[in-house]
């Protein structure tokens, strides 16, 4: 285990009405703007419940962030936080509301482009912010991670930050999802554990126990919740563990990966491709081309998590390599870019990006454009997955 300092500052308000309890977190006396997306809070009802629980408190609004939010849009929502002095931000939204809401609170702060404080890859001086979430995907709810896409030049990079003052949540919110956005939600989330798990063996049995405790809950409530997506238990646990995934409690001490992704990220780039999707994608194809370098872990993760104890060293790795394939595809989620109508000059394209930039991904830097391009040529289609 390596050396760490582990501190997550947000405080998690949890459960049911919970939204009802904003006037006591957010502190008086700040000018506050709101950030919203589009008009999924309005019809769920978070909307109504954000305003009421606001009440007589002056404050000013910014709709339209997007999924995959682009600086394009978080230049205006600067602007008009400096306009009006504001000085705290509540993202009332899923991943990217608040992903976009983090960099909102750095223009806000600082004299630069926002487009430059992403490609420092670090914020500095942030206004405080928190957030009402209402989509389980991403874990920006407790962690200081956002991702920007800049759609002038299909670009998607990641900067961190602070972390939200508080995040509520309230499993009731999720009822409205449509069965896509909660089948990426859970890709996402999987993902996360896998990009922390799927490294250096032996590091921490605590953090392994932590991660596989997590896909395990995932995979046993994905399918339950595709049959009964109003039960609030189930939600519940879906929420909670999509927070999890990201917060840093499964990674204390450990080497990470994250090479899926900044793959994925270059997809939703170029096509717009949903970000929990692009990973069920990505995933499985690093899996098979990096099988001998993770192979160890491999095995006890196919055998903790999918039982599998049958056969060869390599049997048992490939096995757990098709059943996580398989689960991703049981989300309704495809998971070959054939299918997503996405070629070899999209290929060519992301692997041209990553040697130009220089870099080299994965917990022992040895992922470069050449490798990240015969990770997607593993993606493309293969007629037993359709």
């Amino acid at each position: 285990m390596k050396n760490f300092i582990f501190q997550n500052p947000t405080k998690l308000v949890f459960g049911k009405g919970e939204i009802a309890r904003l006037p006591e977190l957010l502190p008086d006396n700040v000018n506050l703007m709101v950030t919203l997306g589009g008009g999924s809070v309005t019809r769920n009802g978070v909307y109504d419940q954000v305003k009421a629980a606001l009440g007589g408190r002056r404050y000013i609004e910014f709709w339209g962030i997007e999924p995959n939010p682009r600086v394009e849009t978080l230049r205006r929502a600067i602007q008009l936080g400096k306009e009006n002095q504001i000085n705290y931000l509540l993202a009332v939204g899923g991943g990217s509301v608040l992903d976009g809401t983090k960099l909102i609170a750095a223009g806000i702060a600082a004299d630069e482009d926002a487009w430059d404080i992403v490609l420092k890859g670090v914020a500095g001086d942030q206004i405080p912010f928190a957030s009402v979430m209402t989509v389980p995907a991403t874990g920006s709810e407790m962690n200081g991670a956002a991702v920007i896409t800049r759609e002038e030049t299909k670009e998607k990079y990641g900067f961190g930050g602070d972390y939200p003052r508080f995040s509520i949540l309230d499993p009731q919110v999720t009822y409205s999802l449509s069965e896509h956005q909660i089948a990426c939600g859970l890709a996402d989330a999987y993902t996360h554990v896998l990009e922390q798990y799927m490294t250096t063996p032996g590091q921490s049995r605590i953090m392994d126990r932590w991660a596989e405790g997590v896909m395990l809950s995932i995979t046993e409530i994905a399918p339950k919740i595709k049959d009964n997506p109003l039960d609030y238990d189930l939600m519940a646990d879906y929420m909670l563990a999509a927070t999890l995934a990201l917060n840093d409690f499964i990674r204390m001490g450990i080497t990470q990966d994250w090479t899926t992704h900044q793959i994925g990220h270059e997809l939703t780039a170029l096509h717009g491709t949903t970000h929990g999707h692009s990973l069920a994608i990505v995933m499985p194809g690093l899996l098979r081309v990096l099988k001998d370098q993770k192979k160890a872990k491999l095995l006890q993760y196919g055998e903790r998590i999918f039982g599998i104890t049958a056969g060869s060293d390599e049997e048992r790795a490939d096995k757990a390599i098709e059943m996580t394939e398989s689960f991703y595809r049981s989300l309704g989620l495809t998971t070959r870019l054939s299918e997503e109508g996405i070629g070899e000059e999209t290929i060519e394209t992301i692997a041209s990006r990553f040697n130009e930039r220089g870099v080299a991904f994965g917990e022992n830097h040895n992922v470069t454009g050449d490798v990240a391009r015969e990770i997607l040529e593993s993606c493309l289609l293969s007629s037993g997955h359709i």
